[in-house]
């Protein structure tokens, strides 16, 4: 249940991305050494995006619950997406955050949160 319901959070991330001109590449790419949520394209860069819900009793804000462990694991992940996809060698990389909180309101908050981190801060 979990899962469908990160899903959902992940198809209206994508959608909110899509409206401001992002191309969504790939979907939930999965690895033994991570997952990425959305993999897009924003004029030339690569965007790997993390994406968050959290209700509003929830400890923390949604961008907040992105630790080190998990930015780490989101980086291991995208190298491997490189090493597989040969066509996005050399590709200009940003890691960005898709935030929503209050997803249990009538209008959940989205904070898309671009150059969130960086590989080298890992």
């Amino acid at each position: 249940m979990q899962l469908a319901r990160g899903r959902v959070w992940e198809a209206r991330a994508a959608q909110h991305l899509e409206d401001h001109g992002l191309e969504i590449l790939a979907r939930s790419y999965r690895c033994r050494l991570g997952e990425i949520d959305l993999v897009c394209r924003d004029d030339g860069a690569l965007v790997i995006v993390e994406v968050r819900a959290r209700s509003r009793g929830s400890l923390g804000s949604a961008a907040e619950s992105v630790t080190a462990h998990k930015r780490r694991r989101i980086v291991q992940a995208t190298r491997h997406l490189l090493m597989r996809h040969a066509e996005l060698d050399g590709a200009v990389i940003r890691f960005d955050v898709v935030a929503i909180d209050a997803i249990d309101a009538p209008e959940p908050e989205i904070q898309w949160i671009k150059n969130a981190f960086d590989a080298g801060d890992l």
